[in-house]
């Protein structure tokens, strides 16, 4: 079992069918959801930035990709509507992770 709560206790069946619907914008975008979810991320403001982690050539390649993907005010509105604030189950990382994230270092 997973020690991230996302994937845990039924938070996984419910995310991942959060996500599904996100696969025919991406399909109309000729994108990968994690393209379209690069592009979205860079939607959100000229002060937004998306940092993106990748172990091979490939993946970075791929990911590269979601610079060419121009989303509409309406794939925007459509996947705040699909995916709304607060809809995702679960802490992002472990309990003890996360006061660790805010602190000051």
């Amino acid at each position: 079992m997973s020690h991230f709560p996302r994937f845990q206790d039924g938070n996984r069946e419910h995310n991942q069918a959060l996500v599904a619907p996100l696969q025919e914008i991406a399909d109309a975008h000729g994108a990968s959801l994690a393209q379209l979810a690069i592009a979205w991320v860079a939607a959100q403001g000229e002060d937004i930035v998306p940092v993106v982690g990748a172990r091979r050539t490939p993946q970075v390649e791929s990911l590269v990709g979601s610079a060419d993907v121009r989303l509409t005010s309406e794939d925007l509105a459509r996947i705040e509507q699909l995916v709304p604030a607060g809809a995702v189950r679960g802490d992002r990382n472990p309990t003890p992770f996360m006061g660790r994230l805010d602190s000051e270092r």
